[in-house]
């Protein structure tokens, strides 16, 4: 009888933990979508399973939970807050890992070692002195500017994920040959409009995975939002509260239309992005 050599064994094991991995998060996003589309009636009962199929897709909930609960004002708020958060982020980081890519400085290595040290801090641990700092601002020059704002919650995002940005994209400017740079100085071009024309499209790879990353960072950030946010709620701080409301007065349905809202952004943008964001991350900075 042939024996099964390690290297079978090793595959067959990672086939299956892979395989029970898609099941176990398939199986409840598919359970919340076809969930979503229920009646109240369609929860409650000795004799109902929940894994019964809807009886028809009642959009009503979606309705309800857009317009009455408030979730399209929530929604709004957490796309108006992610683009500017991405955008802010990717104009600062962009030329900050280009130029510590392609570049060599007195205290460059200052720098570098001040990002990797950024990769380790949570911001959530210092969510607090932020909001402080953010209240005492607003006492001394007698505003409300910097508490409750969309553009200060996006600019702290996007200070936030500097770091990781500014590490993977500048291991992927590294990955890229000298030679077209070389070519576009020798055809007069600046050192911006090489950055701007040149590399940047060449690591557009990279650049959408930081986005999507960032993105689902962005969208699903929740301590934050809670902290700094009154009246502009993001849609993570709407959804805990349709949640809690909905749970109370047992409109299920509602509720996992919610849970459905927030998702369908990232899942749409994932499908759309997906061969990409392989790309990148086997040619960038996972890759060293």
């Amino acid at each position: 009888m042939k024996r099964i050599g390690t290297k079978t064994l090793y595959k067959i094991f990672v086939y299956v933990a892979l395989i029970s991995l898609a099941i176990s998060i398939i199986i409840p996003v598919g359970w919340v979508f076809m969930a979503s589309f229920k009646k109240n009636s369609e929860f409650l009962g000795g004799d109902i399973s929940p894994w019964d199929l809807p009886k028809s897709l009642n959009l009503d909930n979606f309705v309800t939970a857009f317009n009455d609960a408030g979730m399209g004002q929530f929604f709004a708020n957490s796309v108006i807050v992610t683009a500017i958060g991405l955008v802010l982020l990717l104009v600062l980081a962009l030329p900050a890992a280009y130029v510590l890519a392609r570049f060599f400085f007195k205290g460059k290595k200052i720098l570098e070692i001040g990002f990797m040290a950024g990769l380790f801090v949570n911001i959530n641990y210092i969510v607090v002195p932020i909001f402080l700092m953010l209240s005492d601002a607003n006492k001394a020059l007698k505003v409300t500017f910097f508490l409750d704002n969309r553009f200060i919650l996006a600019l702290i995002y996007a200070t936030s994920a500097l770091p990781f940005t500014i590490y993977l994209l500048s291991s992927y400017f590294k990955t890229l040959p000298k030679g077209f740079e070389e070519a576009a100085y020798i055809d007069g071009c600046s050192h911006f409009k090489t950055m701007l024309k040149i590399m940047i499209p060449m690591a557009k790879p990279s650049i959408i995975t930081v986005i999507l990353f960032n993105f689902l960072s962005f969208w699903n950030e929740y301590i934050i939002a809670y902290t700094l946010m009154d009246e502009h709620e993001t849609l993570a701080m709407g959804l805990k509260n349709l949640m809690a409301v909905e749970k109370t007065a047992t409109n299920y349905g509602i509720m996992y239309a919610g849970l459905v809202i927030v998702m369908l952004p990232t899942l749409i943008l994932y499908i759309l992005v997906q061969r990409r964001l392989t790309e990148g991350m086997t040619l960038g900075g996972l890759k060293g």
